[in-house]
């Protein structure tokens, strides 16, 4: 009777945790989270595993750590809590840290060395009137890409660049820049991380993207739009995930994120579980 007892308890675990790994889906952008990550980053972690997620993008890196963990502490942090590192946002890289800061991306266990916004200075934002954009021209920006790239690939990582709405827009030379990086940037060295909701800022189609530029956006930021066009939860929003998702091998996703750049009156930690829940309805998994 005992013996039977021991396994009717060793049955019911394994269902439980099958359970939960059948509820853990989808990826989280850590920028998210931001402000809970510096005060206590791994009782926050664990509130995103709690909450339904399968592996996550750092945006942490400071000084050779990961929220004031080294790389291979911060990768055993991840794997106590059944989370996955798949890229990381390093906006601080140059052509002279990028190799340290590359090894340290691998050592942490990543896929992905992601740029996420225009490196060295390049990126300017105009705060009084909330407008991004950058100097030095596209193709300045494709050789630094094409070049960090490289270092990536020589690594053993994949290097995306992550866009907001500018680069879906003609500069002051008449460019349109993501359309260049795209044109030119080597695609063995460079790819991309698409943002969704920059894209349909910006009046763009990302589904028209991933038609004339098939297999290049590996990773998709995944965030909805409020009435006043800016952030909100994961189906609270006007933007209908559904067409974009049914093209998602079209695209070359291999991974999606939830970001949510600022949540207002909802604390980040509860807006986290509101998209959880909203990426069903258009059919994420």
């Amino acid at each position: 009777m005992k013996k039977i007892k021991v396994l009717l308890v060793c049955l019911l675990m394994g269902s439980a945790l099958f359970i939960n790994a059948q509820e853990s889906y989808g990826g989280l952008a850590l920028y998210t989270l931001r402000d809970n990550m510096a005060s206590d980053a791994k009782t926050t972690l664990k509130a995103v595993a709690d909450s339904g997620y399968k592996y996550i993008e750092a945006a942490g890196y400071d000084d050779g750590k990961f929220y004031g963990m080294t790389p291979v502490e911060f990768k055993k942090t991840l794997k106590e809590l059944g989370l996955k590192p798949i890229s990381s946002h390093q906006s601080t890289v140059t052509l002279e840290n990028a190799d340290k800061m590359i090894a340290d991306v691998k050592s942490a266990g990543f896929k992905y060395f992601v740029i996420p916004i225009p490196p060295m200075g390049l990126f300017t934002f105009q705060e009084e009137v909330m407008v991004m954009g950058m100097t030095g021209g596209a193709e300045n920006l494709a050789t630094i890409l094409d070049e960090l790239g490289a270092k990536c690939k020589r690594q053993g990582l994949k290097l995306l660049y992550h866009n907001h709405d500018f680069e879906f827009k003609k500069d002051k030379d008449g460019v349109v820049v993501i359309d260049y990086l795209l044109e030119n940037c080597d695609p063995k060295l460079v790819n991309f991380q698409m943002d969704l909701f920059w894209v349909t800022k910006a009046g763009a189609d990302p589904v028209a993207y991933f038609k004339k530029y098939p297999k290049r956006f590996k990773i998709w930021h995944v965030k909805d739009m409020n009435e006043d066009g800016w952030f909100a939860p994961v189906g609270t929003g006007s933007i209908d995930f559904g067409p974009i998702y049914a093209q998602k091998k079209l695209s070359g996703m291999k991974y999606y994120m939830v970001e949510q750049d600022k949540t207002f009156k909802m604390e980040p930690l509860e807006a986290i579980k509101v998209s959880h829940k909203g990426l069903k309805k258009f059919g994420f998994k």
